[in-house]
C-alpha cells in the first residue's frame, strides 16, 4: 500500500510518531494488539515497526521511528527524508508478537523504543476494562517515548516507569520482580538486548507459553569488527559457504542463490530457526531457549565460536 503521511513529530529525544492513511481517507486493513507493519524507505530499506495505535482504530496507522546513528541507515532515511504529504510504501499488518486473549492477568515490560507495541496492546486491554501492570524502563525523561501519555491515570492499570539516568547502579531488580509468578499471568517484554536478556533469566522458572519477547530490532548482533569469519557447511546441499566478519550466514546464503525463510532478522523470531549438525554455535538471537542451543542456531544472527558449523539446509 502507497499510504500518505498525515503526520510527523518528534516526540522523544531522536524518536519520530509516523502516522499514516490512505489517500482516498478509505480504511485500513485491520490489525490486533502487537502487529507491525513493514515500511519501506526512500533508500529502499525495508524496516519492521511496531504499531502503537489502538487496535480498532483503522483510520490510520501510527508507529514510531527511532533514528539509529550507527545502523544501515534505514531509520535516518525515514526522519530525515519522509515528510507530511508523501506517500510511503507500507505492508498490510503482521502480528509476530501477539497478546493471548485467555490470560488472567498480564505483566509488560518495555525499553526505549520497545513501548510501541505494548502501547497498543494497553489501549486494547483498556477498552476492554481488563487490568494490567507495566514496568517501563528508559535512561532519563527526555527519551522516553509517550511518557504523559503512560504516565496519565489509566483506569485498571499499574504502571512504573524508571529512569536509570545512565548509572548501572540503578537499574531495576527485574530478577525479584519475576522470581513470583502470579496465577494465570503472561509476560510480554519488548526493548534493547541487555533488557531482554535479564528477563529472559529471571523468567526461566515460568512455563514457556506464558513469556513472550519482541526486540523491535532493537537486538542487534555485535559490531562486525568483533565477529570472526568462519565456514558453514550444507549438510543437504552438499555445499561450504565463508561467512566473513561483516555477513551473516542468511545473507551469504541469499547470495549464492539459496533461499531461505526469515521475518524478521533481528533473532527473535525463528522463522529461519535451522537443526546445528556440528560445530559451536555463537547464540545471538532470543529466540532459542538455552536447551535448544546444542541442536539450532538463528542463522540471520547468530555466528559459530568454532572455525566450521554445519547446518541443516
Amino acid at each position: 500500500m502507497n499510504l500518505l503521511v498525515s503526520h510527523k513529530a518528534q516526540i522523544a529525544g531522536d524518536i519520530y510518531l509516523f502516522e499514516v492513511r490512505e489517500p482516498n481517507s478509505a480504511t485500513l486493513p485491520a490489525f490486533t494488539p502487537g502487529a507491525h507493519v513493514e515500511v519501506t524507505g526512500p533508500t529502499g530499506l525495508v524496516r519492521k515497526y511496531s504499531l502503537c495505535s489502538a487496535p480498532g482504530d483503522t483510520s490510520s496507522y501510527r508507529f514510531a521511528v527511532k533514528k539509529e546513528h550507527h545502523g544501515q541507515g534505514g531509520s535516518r532515511a525515514l526522519i530525515e527524508g519522509v515528510h507530511v504529504g508523501d506517500l510511503l510504501p507500507v505492508a498490510t499488518p503482521r502480528n509476530d508478537f501477539p497478546l493471548d486473549e485467555n490470560a488472567r492477568s498480564y505483566l509488560f515490560i518495555a525499553g526505549g523504543i520497545g513501548i510501541t507495541p505494548i502501547y497498543s496492546m494497553m489501549q486494547y486491554l483498556e477498552a476492554r476494562g481488563i487490568p494490567y501492570q507495566l514496568y517501563y524502563f528508559a535512561r532519563t525523561a527526555a527519551v522516553t517515548a509517550f511518557l504523559e501519555e503512560v504516565s496519565a491515570p489509566r483506569p485498571g492499570a499499574r504502571i512504573t516507569v524508571h529512569h536509570d539516568e545512565g548509572n548501572a547502579g540503578r537499574a531495576f531488580d527485574v530478577a525479584t520482580l519475576l522470581a513470583t509468578r502470579p496465577e494465570g499471568a503472561h509476560l510480554y517484554c519488548c526493548g534493547p538486548r541487555p533488557l531482554m536478556d535479564a528477563v529472559r533469566k529471571a523468567s526461566a522458572d515460568w512455563p514457556r507459553v506464558t513469556v513472550h519477547f519482541e526486540d523491535f530490532g532493537a537486538s542487534v548482533s555485535a559490531e562486525a569488527g568483533a565477529n570472526r569469519p568462519f565456514r558453514c557447511h550444507l549438510a543437504r546441499s552438499g555445499v561450504t559457504l565463508d561467512i566473513p566478519a561483516d555477513r551473516s550466514i542468511v545473507q551469504v546464503m541469499r547470495e549464492a542463490g539459496f533461499a531461505i525463510p526469515t521475518s524478521c532478522e533481528t533473532g527473535s523470531c525463528a522463522t529461519c530457526k535451522t537443526a546445528l549438525l556440528s560445530g559451536v554455535a555463537d547464540h545471538r538471537d532470543l529466540a532459542l531457549f538455552d536447551d535448544e542451543h546444542d541442536s539450532f542456531i538463528i542463522p540471520c544472527v547468530s555466528r559459530a565460536k568454532t572455525s566450521e558449523l554445519t547446518i541443516d539446509r
